[in-house]
């Protein structure tokens, strides 16, 4: 099958040829194709699963060919014909059996050729002979039988490297090598079939090399060794390994077959692989004792007892084996150790490495044994505490030469067990412990280490901080690199003096402590722990730091790490030896993944003292701006009057609790300018006070109480007035105490909307002109109706009536005397207070006052103030509109029914005794009914039935108006529950606005006559 491919390509491309021509490439797509690199110097064609070599894709500037592990037949002559710069050529893995003899015909640059582990018939000498230049030549594992080299190879006069040899190769004969004997290699390898049927003596006096090879098995010809041996007497190697030597069967011949290592000299002898017995074994170390080798190594052997052997118990035969360094690795039998039940072969050994045995016991005697030792390694090997400790061993004076001692990737978990071990010690110094079950706090404590100690390497175990205090404290160096630490135990580092190299990489570091003192420490490693924050006190007690690692951590991207890189990079004193590449901020979001180099914060962040600066100078602006503000909108004042508020109102409550009585004496306190003094007392007082039923008044000239402070008067006398009339004048609102008493009437008539606050104009006053404190009052007079002193006599009377419905009906105060309680006097909480001098309120005399009599209680159905007000102005209007006297007199009464009882109660039969005032009353309750008796309820006046009284009654009072509307406005404020209808309740509220009205305007009209 394979001739017939090989000839289908040879069809394919015959155009182009020679008498070989290359097959062709077969139909793969672009992806199983060679790729090209290193500016067109390279070829990667690993693996492709290529049947030919794909020359038509190569440039003709390529310098290395990677083409193993393909499925090539062949190399062709035009294969690499156009490719003179060719200088590496690799062929492994495929399975070339043919190569053109001038495949290599313009190559004569190529160096490296590798066709190892294919299928060649025969060495290719006729297609190498062009290649001089050549420098190391694989071609072992092929199917050539005779390894006879043509004298061509003798130009080869730059080689270096050569293998050689197979799996059918069953024989070395003399001449084999002759061309290689002027040429000295630094590597010979030959490799030949696993039934060796014969070896001619001198077949490898020829080779002239450093590095010697054999992969041959001895099974059937055991002499053969002592030929090999001879042939290689009296030359110097570097090293000579032996593979296989034994493949299937033990040796139990008695023939010393390597008494000729006594003429060997080499720096290593290897034996890897085979089988070994005891016998063997001791042939071959009896004979290292005299011979020149120093450093032997077995591995992968398969050790076996001899069932021959008998222990006599005179001793070992193996006293004096004086080796630099032994190793003893992937041994599948432990019992290699003593293969002659002593130990007394480690005697003389500087290094003894025993890896991957897995023994899981050391007797006593081997460390007696091993006095000669400075270097133990028993590394993976799967040691237990009990395997290595055993207890009932004295190991006083044991290991006396040792130095260091390497127990890492064991399965050890007790650093108190490891210091008892190692505190007889007297010469160790290095302690490596690393990948071990070492840190837990149970089997950490009451460690004593010998004081020799001077570098301990335990990274890759799982410390806890509290550990740390087990550990020597003598040491130089220190490694716990990868042992989950989360933090650092200061307590050990201060003891640790000596410390010169720490490497905590790899841990779970979350904070690095200030003031970290370690006098002697150079170096330190803290890359790829937990911690973000990192400053200049934390190193400022390592006066002898110059080296330290810490990238790779989850760094705030701060204005103190910002310093911390500053004066490190600029002072120069500490060589950050991974930056800049592995410091990259985390934290805050917006810098995560940034290089802390190009993290770069502003100035006026990082500076302290300009920072206090510009919050010192901000601030003060802000002061100076608040102050401004406070100036412009007198905040201060406001200030100091809520204060006053407080004061009073918590004095007032605490008297209140003492037992005293709340006052509610006045219906009204006057605020007024010291300047509007006289109109007060000359209109204001007089108009309100000196009539049949007075208000009572408070000015703070009369009504003070001496001795108080004017503020808790001025606040106590507003609580106790239910309204408060301010006389706005020009002086008032200069006047400042004017000022405080607008604005404890604002605080008590908070939420109220003001409807307790009378303003009366004196003279004009422009609002905007008005100082900003007084923004309460500006809105007051802005949306807030209020009354104006008319100059015009006149119009005085009016103001005096709009004033008085205002205020509405005067009654008996808590404090004071008889007054109406009516509906009228009851109306608003907010009283009005009087206007003080502006130099401050004198202390004047609290006028006698009578006790206060019990205020009776109006019933639930008295009239409202608004439905006064409007009935009152109306019939008003109507009275200084016609200028009539009026004469009829209406009097008030609360309840409709109780007029009705007391006219009948008092009057008889006979007319004579009822009085004037019943006859009033009864003649009111028969006007309503014989109206209201017309249509519908005949105790309720309907629209047409009121508009028919008022016409009938009231002609003349409804002619003085020119409103149409009137009698529809009168029926609406009248009808206080909107049920389109006026009862005998509501219709008495006209008649008593009505009569109060006229009473009014008749007294006044009286009083300026």
């Amino acid at each position: 099958m394979i001739w017939k491919l090989i000839h289908y390509s040879a069809l394919l491309l015959g155009a182009l040829t020679s008498e070989t021509p290359s097959s062709p490439l077969p139909a793969n797509s672009e992806e199983q194709l060679c790729r090209i690199y290193d500016s067109g110097r390279c070829a990667d064609c690993v693996g492709r699963q290529l049947e030919c070599v794909p020359w038509r894709h190569f440039p003709s500037t390529l310098e290395e060919i990677d083409l193993s592990s393909n499925k090539l037949r062949a190399v062709h002559a035009n294969d690499f014909v156009r490719l003179p710069q060719l200088r590496t050529l690799r062929l492994q893995y495929n399975n070339i059996s043919h190569i053109d003899n001038d495949a290599f015909k313009n190559n004569s640059a190529l160096e490296n050729l590798n066709i190892f582990n294919n299928s060649l018939q025969e060495i290719p000498a006729a297609a190498l002979t062009p290649l001089l230049n050549l420098r190391e030549l694989y071609m072992s594992n092929n199917l050539y039988k005779h390894a006879t080299l043509a004298h061509s190879f003798s130009k080869f006069a730059k080689l270096q490297q050569l293998s050689m040899g197979g799996p059918l190769l069953i024989g070395l004969k003399k001449a084999d090598f002759h061309p290689l004997k002027a040429i000295k290699l630094k590597g010979f390898a030959i490799k030949c079939s696993s039934n060796l049927s014969y070896y001619e003596p001198g077949s490898l006096e020829a080779i002239q090399t450093q590095d010697m090879s054999f992969d041959m098995a001895i099974d059937q010809q055991p002499g053969a060794l002592l030929h090999m041996l001879h042939d290689l007497a009296n030359k110097t190697f570097r090293f000579i390994q032996f593979r296989n030597l034994f493949e299937f069967m033990y040796y139990l011949g008695k023939e010393d077959i390597f008494q000729g290592l006594k003429y060997i000299t080499t720096k290593q002898l290897i034996f890897h692989r085979g089988k070994f017995n005891e016998n063997l074994l001791r042939m071959a170390l009896m004979n290292l004792q005299v011979a020149p080798i120093k450093n032997v190594r077995l591995q992968y052997i398969d050790f076996a007892r001899s069932p021959t052997f008998v222990d006599s118990g005179a001793g070992s035969s193996i006293t004096n084996l004086a080796l630099d360094k032994l190793d003893l690795w992937y041994i599948s039998n432990p019992d290699v150790l003593r293969f002659d039940w002593r130990f007394t072969w480690f005697n003389h050994i500087k290094e003894l490495s025993v890896q991957y045995v897995y023994f899981n016991s050391v007797p006593c005697d081997a460390w007696v044994e091993m006095e000669g030792v400075e270097m133990l390694d028993v590394s993976n090997n799967r040691l237990k505490n009990e395997f290595i400790l055993n207890q009932g061993c004295d190991y006083k004076a044991v290991l006396p030469n040792l130095h260091t001692f390497n127990l890492s990737t064991n399965d050890l978990s007790s650093l108190k067990d490891l210091s008892s071990l190692t505190r007889e010690f007297k010469k160790l110094q290095v302690l490596d412990l690393s990948y071990n079950n070492l840190g837990s706090t149970e089997k950490s404590q009451d460690c004593v280490w010998q004081q020799n100690i001077t570098r301990l390497i335990a990274h890759h175990n799982r410390f806890v901080s509290k550990a740390l205090l087990c550990l020597p404290t003598t040491v130089h160096f220190l490694d716990l690199s990868y042992c989950d630490l989360d933090q650092l135990n200061m307590i050990y580092f201060e003891k640790a003096t000596n410390l010169q190299e720490l490497l905590l990489s790899g841990n779970k570091i979350k904070f690095i402590p200030s003031k970290w003192e370690s006098p002697s420490l150079h170096f330190l490693a803290l890359d790829g722990n937990s911690f973000g924050l990192i400053s200049k006190a934390s190193f400022q007690d390592m006066p002898q730091l110059s080296h330290m690692r810490a990238g790779n951590n989850p760094y705030h991207c701060t204005c103190e790490l910002h310093a911390f890189i500053e004066d490190t990079i600029s002072n120069e004193r500490i060589n950050l030896t991974d930056w800049p590449l592995s410091y990259r901020c985390y934290h805050p979001e917006p810098f995560l993944n940034k290089l802390i180099f190009k993290f770069i914060p502003g100035k006026v962040a990082c500076d302290i003292r300009l920072l206090i600066i510009i919050c010192v100078a901000t601030t003060t602006v802000v002061i100076l701006i608040l102050m401004l503000i406070c100036y412009i909108f007198d905040l201060p004042w406001y200030t100091k009057a809520t204060y006053q508020i407080i004061r009073a109102k918590y004095r007032a409550h605490k008297e209140r609790a003492a037992g005293e009585p709340e006052a509610f004496t006045y219906h009204a306190f006057i605020s007024y300018s010291h300047s509007d003094a006289d109109w007060v007392r000359d209109q204001l007082l007089p108009c309100l006070e000196d009539n049949q039923n007075p208000y009572r008044l408070c000015i703070h000239e009369r009504d003070f109480m001496p001795g108080k402070w004017i503020i808790d008067n001025i606040i106590e006398n507003i609580e106790s007035s239910r309204k408060v009339i301010f006389i706005l004048s020009r002086n008032f609102v200069n006047s400042e105490w004017c000022n405080y008493e607008l604005y404890f009437a604002q605080q008590r008539a908070m939420g109220k909307t003001f409807s307790d606050v009378i303003l009366v104009v004196k003279e004009p006053i422009d609002p905007s002109c008005l100082p900003s404190k007084y923004c309460k009052l500006k809105k007051m007079l802005s949306t807030k109706t209020y009354l104006e002193w008319p100059q015009q006599v006149n119009q005085q009377a009016f103001f005096w009536a709009q004033l008085k419905s205002v205020l509405g009906k005067p009654t008996m105060t808590r404090r004071g005397t008889n007054s109406l309680k009516n509906r009228t006097s009851s109306v608003g909480d907010i009283s009005v207070s009087a206007h003080h001098q502006e130099d401050g309120r004198p202390n004047t005399e609290e006028p006698n006052v009578d006790e206060e009599a019990e205020m009776e209680r109006n019933n639930d159905n008295l009239l409202n103030q608004g439905q006064i007000h409007m009935v009152a102005v109306w019939s008003l209007s109507v009275l200084q509109l016609q200028s009539t006297n009026v004469s009829s007199a209406y009097t008030y009464q609360t309840d409709p029914t109780e007029q009705t009882l007391l006219g009948l109660n008092l009057c008889t039969e006979t007319e004579k005794m009822c009085s004037n005032l019943q006859k009033a009353v009864m003649g009111l309750i028969e006007v309503f009914h014989s109206y209201s008796g017309k249509e519908g309820d005949k105790y309720k006046l309907n629209k047409r039935e009121l508009k028919s009284l008022l016409k009938e009654e009231l002609g003349d009072f409804q002619d003085g108006s020119n409103d149409p509307m009137v009698v529809e406005k009168i029926m609406t404020d009248l009808d206080e529950n909107q049920d389109g209808e006026v009862d005998f309740q509501e219709f008495v509220v006209l008649v008593a606005a009505l009569t109060v009205a006229c009473n009014d305007f008749f007294e006044g009209c009286d009083k300026s006559s």
